[in-house]
């Protein structure tokens, strides 16, 4: 147990290790590696390759982050957030961390857990099967299944791929700048059905989610950022990443619009941008995030919308880290022409320090 805590601790050395000593947020995807050899030659990146690429790599980080909205046979709409990320050691074995969120709308409410242990129930491929304390990810190459449950909540969902998957900045291979490089791709589009359990109530649920696989060799020493994953009623999604220092000013944009029929167009820095237009502070650690967003992308205007207020995970048990990650609702203009949607916004890092 001791070794376990170790080993997710090391998930709180992420691009907020900065914003720790001033009280923000951390992000708990970003690892603090071993010293490397100052004799070690840098090497090409594989490409990645699917459904190979789905199962989990040898690198330091590495998560399968599935987000979505539900809907159940008199009208209940809930969000839910499932998440597994995969700390590696030298020879230990991998440790992991869980995040299970619920967002749900008629009531109002936010409710999450968290597990985490070493030697999680990791099967050999072909595929992606990892069980953990009792929640499972299963599945490959656009087809997952996912089971999940804390007080009150439980989801048992198969999630299909509408489109291709998507490699971001074309290759799938992002940059975080001196903190080195993540493999990055999505599936922007997944059908849901399955059942959802709401307080002791078991619902037939439909909806759709976004499913993100990043993994790879990255640290980095401060800062924090903002991601936006949008799914509009013409069928068109948006990915959009704001990578800023420990200051909070913008060092590393990335965006990627996709088509209803799944081509995929990186997006230059200078064609997309967001802006707050509120703000709400949590209760629960103090932290004031924005709240409410206007987006621009390309021909895109859109207005984002928290469904709850209150989305913050606290993830004291695991990894110590402090996030919000919400269920929002979208209503703007593409070129023009009324367009609405859901999605799904992750701040990470707050607040931002000032020199």
């Amino acid at each position: 147990m001791k070794r376990l805590r170790t080993l997710l601790a090391l998930l709180a050395l992420s691009v907020t290790l900065a914003a720790c000593a001033h009280g923000g947020a951390i992000d708990p995807a970003v690892l603090s590696p071993p010293a490397a050899s100052a004799a070690t030659a840098p090497t090409e990146p594989a490409p990645v390759v699917l459904p190979r690429d789905d199962e989990p790599h040898a690198d330091l980080t590495e998560w399968w982050y599935y987000t979505g909205h539900l809907q159940g046979p008199a009208g209940q709409t809930y969000g839910f957030e499932f998440v597994i990320f995969q700390a590696v050691r030298s020879d230990d074995p991998p440790a992991y961390a869980a995040h299970f969120a619920v967002t749900d709308v008629g009531r109002d409410g936010f409710r999450f857990s968290e597990r985490g242990e070493t030697g999680a129930q990791v099967k050999a491929g072909p595929g992606l099967d990892l069980a953990l304390s009792g929640w499972t990810l299963q599945g490959a190459d656009g087809r997952f299944h996912v089971r999940a449950d804390m007080d009150s909540y439980a989801v048992d969902l198969t999630l299909d791929s509408l489109k291709p998957a998507v490699l971001h900045d074309g290759k799938g291979l992002i940059s975080f700048g001196p903190a080195g490089n993540s493999y990055y791709y999505s599936r922007t589009r997944l059908g849901v059905t399955g059942t959802f359990v709401d307080h002791a109530e078991s619902l037939p649920v439909t909806g759709q989610a976004w499913m993100d696989h990043q993994w790879g060799n990255f640290v980095s020493g401060g800062g924090g950022w903002d991601w936006f994953s949008i799914q509009l009623d013409d069928k068109s999604e948006v990915m959009l990443f704001f990578l800023r220092d420990d200051t909070g000013k913008l060092t590393y944009p990335y965006g990627t619009y996709v088509d209803p029929n799944g081509s995929a167009m990186t997006l230059a820095p200078s064609a997309f941008d967001e802006r707050p237009t509120g703000s709400w502070i949590s209760p629960t650690t103090g932290t004031t995030y924005p709240s409410g967003w206007q987006v621009s992308a390309g021909d895109l205007r859109l207005s984002l919308t928290p469904t709850v207020k209150d989305q913050e995970l606290a993830t004291t048990k695991t990894t110590g880290v402090t996030y919000w990650e919400g269920d929002v609702t979208i209503a703007g203009t593409h070129a023009g022409r009324p367009v609405h949607g859901q999605g799904y916004v992750e701040l990470v890092g707050y607040p931002f320090r000032s020199r």
